[in-house]
């Protein structure tokens, strides 16, 4: 947890942005995989992490805009979760972590909110992502879990928003933790990346890595040699010399901010001819992104440069043909990369988008674009000091998709699809990296991850010597 000043600081922060009403933050519930004692890893709902900041069940945080109350409700510690968890805290020490000085019992919320809806109060709530979340909302509102969703809050999901996507110097430093783990994570996967490896056992190291850094991964390790597949996340695959091998990984703090990082490795530690050619491309747009990447300017201008780099070399290697501009206006390179140039990147991987992609990633100034090859991109708006949003191009050959564009001649003017056919073994390639806004520009977050060719190839040679003492090979 951070000081309690920083919790009292951002509910002073979110009743400056609300006119009225109350708003309430349940807490997650535990939530069992097979039998009720048997639980996941504990993970708290972020924005009730955010506000008020324990990491346990059976919490609810109460703001009343107009009053200015704070409440906690929470269940207070019983003998049975001292023998079981050893000492806690009493829930008014809790409050007082947190800097909310009115506690009061977990099962009093109910006729709380009852007593403000009674009132003609408006009450404001986040839109829920669990079911037990829901029926637990239904229940304190009196209303059926369909009829949750008309208490869901836009002024609510705008001020948070507004007050979530600036990060401060400490959560920077907590996403800086989680990138500097991250790139163990990376390295090591470099380094057993050896023919005759199955793909599980890299991904177990890798999500090791996370966890033994502080905490889990920022979400489950997309790991495979059969990297066309944008989220793939079998492990069932034996390495073998010719395919790449694509790891999107992260991890998540203590507090619960993350990283997100993707590099493609060629099994083996070298790359061929055709490997190189296609990795370089990716590699430009990557580059390109966070060198040109500066606040005030909208993310979607980065995803176009991007996009531009990615036909520009495509039609270098004779996959792609014909007038940039003109293949870019149509799409065309959504065959290759079905997916945008990044997202918002905070205590989600995908920061927010529990409100909504479009509520998070857009705003007035700048509507989601309805055109492929652009609406896939998760956040097109103006860039802030203080926003930290994934670059991650890439360029994925998926034999169904060219198969399909094919047979309908889509976009045969800039696609040279007998050439492409000699592509549809090849997989797939995405480079990523964290990228902070600075006041002048940008900056990657962490200690830099090897990516360029001979980086990568650098740190596959030492992966040998290393997975022998490890006793993995």
């Amino acid at each position: 947890m951070f000081t309690k000043d920083v919790y009292s600081g951002r509910r002073a922060a979110l009743k400056k942005e609300m006119k009225n009403g109350i708003a309430f933050f349940p807490a997650n519930n535990e939530a069992p995989f097979n039998y009720p004692d048997n639980t996941y890893i504990y993970r708290q709902d972020s924005n009730f992490s955010y506000f008020f900041g324990l990491k346990h069940p059976d919490l609810v945080g109460v703001i009343d805009f107009d009053s200015g109350e704070e409440i906690l409700f929470g269940q207070e510690v019983t003998i049975d979760d001292v023998i079981w968890c050893g000492p806690l805290p009493s829930l008014q020490e809790q409050g007082d972590m947190i800097g909310v000085s009115d506690v009061r019992s977990f099962g009093k919320f109910g006729d709380y909110i009852q007593q403000a809806l009674a009132k003609g109060r408006t009450v404001h709530l986040l839109p829920t992502y669990r079911g037990d979340t829901l029926i637990q909302c239904a229940k304190w509102l009196n209303t059926t879990t369909d009829n949750v969703a008309n208490y869901h809050s836009l002024p609510l999901i705008k001020a948070i928003v507004k007050l979530r996507e600036i990060k401060s110097d400490i959560e920077i430093a907590e996403m800086e933790k989680a990138a500097n783990t991250a790139y163990y994570m990376h390295t090591t996967a470099m380094k057993m990346c050896k023919p005759g490896m199955i793909e599980r056992e890299i991904a177990g190291v890798v999500e090791g890595l996370s966890l033994s850094g502080g905490g889990p991964v920022s979400f489950p390790v997309i790991l495979s040699v059969d990297g066309q597949t944008l989220h793939n996340h079998g492990h069932r695959n034996v390495l073998k010399e010719g395919r790449m091998m694509v790891c999107d990984a992260g991890a998540e703090t203590e507090n619960y901010y993350a990283s997100d990082f993707t590099r493609t490795t060629p099994v083996g530690g070298k790359f061929n001819q055709r490997q190189r050619e296609i990795y370089e491309i990716v590699l430009k747009a990557n580059q390109e992104v966070i060198a040109n990447t500066r606040p005030y300017i909208p993310y979607m201008v980065m995803h176009t440069l991007a996009c531009r780099t990615l036909i520009e070399g495509l039609k270098g290697v004779g996959l792609m043909k014909g007038n940039t501009d003109d293949a870019l206006k149509v799409g065309a390179h959504y065959l290759f990369m079905p997916h945008g140039l990044g997202h918002m990147l905070g205590m989600d991987v995908h920061d927010m988008e529990g409100f909504g992609e479009t509520n998070v990633g857009y705003d007035d100034i700048t509507p989601r674009s309805t055109q492929q090859g652009f609406s896939c991109l998760r956040c097109g708006k103006t860039l802030k000091p203080g926003f930290v949003v994934t670059d991650e191009p890439g360029i994925y050959f998926i034999p169904k998709l060219i198969d399909i564009w094919k047979a309908e001649g889509k976009n045969k003017d800039f696609i040279n699809y007998e050439r492409l056919e000699t592509y549809k073994d090849f997989g797939g390639i995405r480079i990523e990296d964290d990228v902070l806004i600075t006041n002048d520009g940008c900056r990657v977050l962490g200690r830099p991850i090897p990516k360029t060719v001979s980086e990568v190839e650098e740190i596959c040679a030492q992966g040998r010597e290393w997975i022998k003492m490890q006793g993995l090979y």
